[in-house]
Formats: C-alpha cells, sequence, structure tokens
C-alpha cells in the first residue's frame, strides 16, 4: 500500500482531532442493519463513526463517508495506523486520533462471533480500490 505523508503541523481535511471512536464495533451492525457481522473496521476520522470495511458484507464505512460527506477514514484494526481517502483513493499517515487506536486485541475478526456464518469467506466483497 503507498503511504503519502502529509505535514501535520497543519490541519488535514475531514480530520478532528477531538472526535472519539463510537464503540468498538460496526455502530449499523450492531443496530440491527444488514447481516449483523464484519470482517475489519473502520474509523470516521471526522467524527469518530466506527463501520464495517469494503469486503464486509454491509460496507457500512464507506456508505457513512458518502452518507455525511465525511471523507477520511483510519483503520481501526490492532496495529494498523493507517488513514485513506475516499474523494483521492489515496493512503496516508496522518495525526494520533483519541483513544482507543482500535477495536480490542481480544475482540475477534469477523465479529460479532454470534453473528458470523460458517460460509463468511463466501460472503466477502471483492477487494477493490477502496480500504478493505
Amino acid at each position: 500500500m503507498d503511504m503519502e505523508y502529509p505535514l501535520e503541523d497543519r490541519p488535514i481535511a475531514g480530520i478532528n482531532l477531538a472526535a472519539t471512536p463510537s464503540g468498538t464495533g460496526c455502530l449499523e451492525c450492531l443496530g440491527g442493519d444488514g447481516p449483523g457481522w464484519w470482517l475489519h473496521l473502520r474509523r470516521c476520522a471526522q467524527c469518530g463513526h466506527i463501520g464495517c470495511c469494503d469486503s464486509s458484507p454491509s460496507q457500512h464505512a464507506s456508505a457513512h463517508a458518502r452518507k455525511a460527506g465525511h471523507p477520511v477514514v483510519r483503520s481501526f484494526e490492532p496495529g494498523e495506523d493507517w488513514f485513506y481517502e475516499h474523494t483521492t483513493k489515496k493512503f496516508f499517515r496522518g495525526p494520533r486520533l483519541p483513544d482507543p487506536q482500535s477495536r480490542p486485541p481480544e475482540q475477534p475478526s469477523p465479529a460479532p462471533a454470534d453473528k458470523v456464518p460458517a460460509d463468511w469467506r463466501e460472503r466477502l466483497h471483492p477487494v477493490g480500490s477502496d480500504p478493505e
């Protein structure tokens, strides 16, 4: 994944350094929208909304970006610190956002465990140009 490195001494459009995560799982999946499970999580860098990745059945993170007009997401997976801008389709490194930085490491992926079907791999979307 090619990364661009923005200057961190200036504000970055679409990133709010005060926005905290909306939870530890996909807001819509946990609320009953769609099949209710996800592969990976993405965090809106503007408002903190946690949504499921584009490989997940419901692709809630990208849907949130389109609906809310919030173009930047950050991975919400343990050990990942990349950002992605939907409008430019570019990955980049950015500033540290408020904790937590990821879902709890003990939380499985895919999740939630009680909603993940046995054939979950066949239900994933192919990886495209958007972040998985």
